[in-house]
């Protein structure tokens, strides 16, 4: 291994989380010479898909010389994702995987159904969100004259052209805000929600009155429209075996392409001359004896756990990831979904999203599910109470694991300066487009020009019923 760790490098990469291995794979392809080094030994850092023993080991769920995870199964059947995510099926991050050829080393299927949740407590409403305007029509969201007004606005973003007044409705969307868009539509508040919330996806209600906003709302409900009538069904696929599957597709990528990579490397100094890094000193363990090596690079990119003190916390996520025996209520049963419940239903700032997969997606044996559910923190206690209305659509649970609030990072400076990026942390949403959105502003910051990749191709993913 001594002789393959080069005396330089276009860029050093620390932490295999998708954003970095996105970047080191991407950055590979370019033609950039790439060393990545993990303190791990193994792919994903905090986006790692584990098995049921480390779950119970890390949340501390059992008592010292028990092995309560035998009760489950294999433990090879298990792969829980530590942070649940979702693929826009026409999404920026499937366009990347697309065009990268990283779809190689993947399998993808359909999620079967995306939900959203009126009301709060045992009389809530859980119902499918409406994609096109013959759903909106058979919507129990609505009632008859809603769904009419549903059904003209849904048809309005289809046509909708920024460029073309004449698309516009008479607003100026140079100044008007959602609210006014949703306004001209008589649109009722239920409607707004599920439309912002699981149809655009905002986390919280900050994007309705954004002056201009609107066209990029506009926007993201069309994606998911698109994103629905790709493959059906829902918006979402997701990769067989869990999303430790990306940041392993992604290293490929880069290896194919003369990338480096080192596990069970510890950092313990990262080299500056004249305020930038230029290097770094790492001690290489999982070999006798341990080696320590030095290497030079024009530029270093790494999550928020290198650098501590060039980072600050933003927020906090809620999480609780739980084992099922059955299927979320009113899902039709599906083996994977995702519900959202609008904070304003429950009295919130913030958004609750639940992601739900099951054994068709080679994550847990037959007969099992996994649920998670995640929130930003709002409050400096009573954790649980905070994920309260999600941990109750969920019906029995089998085991639950539920750690201390996760820090949100975010970096103090964009990096040109010192040649140190970082990503932010993975944020509580149950989908990847705040994860792409922070891998091309990071490319725009350390290459110095937009992340370009092909047209989309067509995916292949697996139906529902196959």
């Amino acid at each position: 291994m001594a002789d393959e760790i080069a005396k330089e490098y276009d860029v050093i990469v620390l932490g295999t989380g998708l954003t970095e291995c996105i970047l080191s794979g991407v950055l590979s392809v370019k033609g950039k010479k790439v060393l990545h080094i993990d303190r791990n030994d193994h792919y994903g850092g905090e986006a790692a898909s584990v098995n049921l023993e480390y779950l119970f080991k890390k949340y501390g769920n059992y008592t010292e010389g028990t092995e309560p995870w035998k009760q489950y199964g294999r433990l090879n059947d298990w792969n829980i994702d530590l942070v649940p995510k979702f693929l826009m099926s026409s999404g920026e991050l499937t366009n990347i995987l697309v065009s990268t050829d990283v779809t190689r080393y993947l399998e993808f299927k359909q999620v079967a159904g995306s939900y959203v949740q009126q009301g709060a407590g045992p009389k809530a409403t859980v119902a499918k969100v409406p994609s096109d305007a013959a759903e909106a029509l058979r919507s129990p969201l609505m009632g008859i004259f809603e769904k009419r007004r549903m059904k003209s606005f849904i048809e309005w973003v289809g046509q909708f052209d920024h460029k073309d007044s004449a698309t516009h409705k008479g607003l100026d969307l140079s100044s008007c805000t959602m609210k006014d868009v949703y306004d001209k539509f008589g649109l009722e508040q239920t409607t707004r929600d599920f439309v912002g919330h699981a149809m655009a996806l905002y986390p919280n209600d900050a994007y309705l009155n954004a002056t201009g906003a609107a066209p990029e709302a506009i926007e993201h409900i069309r994606l998911y429209g698109n994103s629905v009538a790709r493959y059906g069904k829902s918006p979402y696929i997701y990769p067989l075996y869990g999303l430790g599957e990306l940041p392993q597709g992604f290293a490929r990528l880069s290896a194919i392409y003369g990338g480096t990579y080192m596990l069970k490397t510890t950092v313990d100094e990262v080299m500056y001359e004249d305020g930038k890094a230029v290097g770094i000193k790492a001690t290489m363990g999982g070999v006798e004896p341990e080696m320590k090596f030095e290497t030079k690079a024009k530029m270093i990119l790494g999550d928020p756990s290198y650098f501590p003190d060039k980072v600050k916390v933003v927020g906090h996520v809620l999480r609780a990831i739980c084992i099922l025996k059955h299927p979320l209520a009113n899902t039709s049963d599906a083996d994977s979904c995702q519900l959202i419940i609008p904070q304003s239903q429950v009295g919130r700032k913030n958004d609750i999203y639940i992601a739900c997969v099951s054994a068709a997606h080679n994550v847990c044996p037959k007969g099992y599910w996994i649920a998670i559910v995640s929130t930003i923190a709002e409050t400096t206690a009573n954790h649980h109470l905070e994920l309260a209305p999600g941990l109750e659509r969920l019906g029995k649970i089998e085991e639950q694991f539920m750690g201390p609030p996760i820090p949100l990072y975010e970096p103090l400076a964009d990096g040109t300066k010192d040649k140190v990026f970082i990503s932010k942390s993975y944020d509580a949403s149950s989908h990847f487009e705040s994860t792409t959105d922070d891998v091309r502003d990071i490319y725009r910051r350390c290459a110095g020009e937009e992340l370009v990749v092909e047209g989309l191709r067509e995916l292949q993913v697996a139906s529902e019923e196959q």
